[in-house]
């Protein structure tokens, strides 16, 4: 790769980080379904509706911290106030009784279809002159990419 199409690379994805990072999407969600849910309850909701890394694996309150990227007792609060919100249940494991995954509500999936929508209704607009084999390329391309990075 030459070293202006990495820096270009690495230039746009701070950029998209920080976007991102404002939590810009998730408040838009928020705002225009008047969801009653914090921004953090809503990443957890996500983590929860993503699933699993891995056949065989369940989601738990250590998937949930590590894909947050915090401790196991902030995790675990996040957590708490999902469950307390209505939007994600605590389950005995099929695998091992004492252990518990985490699952969406009703009230879960509900709010994972209002912020897909918001967010996927912000891309389009992000991406309304690119053709439709554009938006495919780029699907393609941002799939390989998020795969190879493993991040």
């Amino acid at each position: 790769m030459s070293e202006e199409a990495l820096d270009t690379v690495e230039r746009n994805m701070v950029r998209l980080r920080r976007g991102m990072s404002r939590q810009r999407l998730g408040k838009a969600a928020i705002r225009e379904h008047n969801l009653p849910v914090d921004v953090q309850v809503l990443h957890v909701v996500d983590i929860v509706d993503e699933g699993p890394d891995r056949p065989g694996q369940e989601v738990s309150v250590g998937l949930v911290a590590a894909r947050l990227g915090v401790d196991a007792s902030r995790g675990s609060r996040v957590v708490a106030e999902a469950v307390k919100s209505g939007y994600v249940r605590r389950v005995a494991s099929q695998e091992d009784g004492r252990r518990i995954h985490l699952e969406l509500t009703d009230a879960g999936r509900t709010v994972v279809e209002a912020t897909r929508r918001t967010r996927q209704e912000h891309f389009a607009q992000a991406m309304r002159n690119w053709t439709d084999a554009e938006r495919a390329e780029f699907a393609r391309l941002l799939t390989r990419f998020v795969d190879g990075y493993g991040g």
